[in-house]
């Protein structure tokens, strides 16, 4: 298992508050710059595809306000990976396309400098204690009327929601790993709202114990948990 680390260098030390967005776009352009095709099979609108990858960013010193982010240093980092090996090489090497091309953004812009793999130790054991590098978003839909709950932490129906959120990944991506025994505790979980597309969401950051088979907790070390994953949500690492 590996992790992709990008560089970005900014014209001025800032980027957007709805920085998924932006990164999602980066993201689109890197892959249809690399393949067409690829890119058709991932971003078809008339489906709705399940990606296996997520991200979370280091933002130095980051300060939020109200549409931007500004930050002490002129970069940033994103980490990726992707439960799919093949992908993830055919990321990197859409990634590398990118390097030295200014990427534009209201007012400012970023170059992507470096690109490096990071191997990702493997777990062997079934319980992990996690810090959530990018937010959690755990979501019960109903099909019925199309709507959508959002839960965190502190409420009961926590941890059963976010299994089913990986059971419905597992199902769409036919992956034939058990969930049995899956549950998440919170450690010191904490409420946050996440910017996704304009719309505010109830989500969580903070620390998680982690229970389940190993073959599960890796595929969701690379993969990411919860919903949201492919647009900067649901990232952690290992602490213990």
């Amino acid at each position: 298992m590996i992790e992709l680390r990008l560089k970005f260098e900014l014209e001025k030390p800032e980027l957007p508050k709805t920085i998924e967005k932006l990164m999602v776009s980066f993201l689109k352009a890197s892959l249809q710059n690399y393949s067409q095709e690829l890119f058709e099979e991932m971003y078809d609108k008339s489906k709705s595809i399940i990606k296996p990858y997520c991200f979370s960013y280091y933002l130095p010193g980051a300060v939020f306000k109200d549409e931007k982010i500004v930050l002490n240093e002129n970069y940033f980092t994103m980490f990726f990976s992707n439960a799919d090996l093949g992908q993830t090489i055919h990321w990197l090497n859409a990634f590398k396309l990118m390097k030295s091309k200014q990427y534009h953004m209201n007012g400012n812009s970023m170059i992507l400098k470096t690109v490096y793999t990071q191997e990702v130790p493997k777990i062997k054991d079934s319980e992990i204690v996690v810090k959530m590098m990018s937010s959690l978003i755990v979501r019960k839909h109903n099909s019925e009327d199309n709507t959508d709950i959002y839960y965190t932490y502190d409420q009961p129906e926590f941890a059963e929601v976010l299994k089913e959120n990986v059971d419905i990944f597992l199902q769409k991506l036919n992956i034939p790993i058990s969930t049995d025994g899956f549950s998440i505790v919170p450690i010191k979980g904490k409420k946050v709202i996440s910017e996704a597309f304009g719309r505010k969401l109830d989500s969580n950051i903070g620390v998680y114990k982690l229970t389940g088979n190993s073959e599960l907790l890796n595929l969701l070390l690379v993969a990411g948990v919860g919903v949201r994953r492919s647009a900067g949500h649901g990232k952690f690492k290992i602490i213990c």
